[in-house]
């Protein structure tokens, strides 16, 4: 066995170039067999390039390609048949239902798949002998979906698999991805859809201008774009002393309590703890326990506390410089 069959997708240096723009520049990833791997950018980072000349709909300028211990420019038709893929620009047949699509897309790889079970797995069950031309544009976007899962792929190339979709169809979209990684698929989406890459993902590769940025799981993204960890602690005693504690020390960056707060409060706001807070930025929740530790050395009881981690949103500006274009919620 080569070594590059130990990757599900492998490329290096791949690069393509159209006239002076460079779409994708110098890319080398490698994706392990089993793995979600979000492929996370602006639009026109050059992600559904990428995935084009991942499927060999497009030729590289430069550079290697290996699916599965294959080149697909070699054997593009072996590729296809392990391979299932959601591209961007997928259109269907305005006048076939979705039943007839999924018959004959399963015809063509010689699959045992019934249309039915795979509509149902994508919430079309309903509308399985709908004519495509009658479909929104999230049921068409479910419908390739389905068709993309025909002969239970080693590995699912997903463009932007949430784009146009609502709530409900989010959902049955994420609950296939995961159930295409429980039967043992390797998963590849690109998707500008901050919150699903979260809750979805092994792996994120940020791409920005045809560049790899950043690549690891969410916590080393975060690390690495050097975002700090909000750390809220409500204290038995005087925040403005608590907050002078921790000022210098070692992990803090930055922390505030509210001014005057004790002069200011009633007998029974002290006794009720009305907002004895203190709020610390740190570099990482690996430093709570210090904060916590040096607030009660001064005398100073730490009732609870707090944390709220970067958002994938910052961690993604961080690396991009960018605000990204759309941003869901984890519905």
């Amino acid at each position: 066995m080569s070594q590059e069959e130990y990757h599900a997708i492998k490329t290096e240096g791949l690069t393509k170039q159209y006239s002076s723009e460079t779409a994708v520049d110098d890319l080398s990833l490698s994706i392990t067999p089993g793995e979600i791997y979000g492929f996370l950018g602006p639009n026109g980072a050059g992600k559904s390039t990428t995935i084009n000349l991942l499927m060999d709909f497009t030729r590289p300028t430069s550079g290697t390609i290996n699916i599965l211990g294959e080149d697909p420019r070699n054997d593009v038709v072996s590729v296809h048949q392990r391979v299932g893929v959601l591209p961007d620009d997928f259109s269907l047949y305005e006048s076939r239902t979705g039943r007839e699509h999924l018959r004959l897309f399963i015809d063509t790889k010689g699959a045992n798949d019934e249309p039915e079970d795979l509509l149902e797995r994508v919430g079309l069950e309903d509308s399985i002998d709908d004519k495509a031309g009658d479909y929104s544009r999230g049921m068409s976007q479910r419908l390739a979906l389905a068709m993309a899962l025909v002969g239970e792929p080693d590995v699912l190339i997903l463009d932007e698999p949430f784009s146009g979709l609502d709530p409900h169809g989010v959902r049955k979209v994420r609950k296939v991805v995961h159930e295409e990684n429980d039967r043992g698929a390797t998963v590849f989406f690109s998707s500008h859809v901050l919150g699903q890459v979260k809750l979805v993902c092994d792996q994120i590769g940020i791409l920005n201008e045809g560049c790899l940025v950043a690549e690891g799981t969410l916590e080393e993204l975060q690390a690495s774009a050097s975002i700090n960890t909000e750390l809220k602690l409500t204290v038995d005693g005087d925040p403005k002393r608590a907050a002078q504690a921790i000022d210098t020390l070692e992990g803090v960056i930055d922390v505030s309590a509210p001014e005057d707060q004790i002069d200011e409060q009633t007998e029974s706001e002290r006794q009720n703890h009305v907002n004895k807070t203190v709020t610390a930025q740190i570099i990482s929740d690996e430093y709570r326990r210090d904060v916590i530790d040096t607030i009660e050395e001064v005398g100073i009881s730490v009732e609870d506390t707090r944390i709220k981690d970067p958002s994938i949103e910052s961690i993604f500006v961080a690396h991009t410089s960018e605000a990204p274009a759309e941003v869901n919620s984890n519905d």
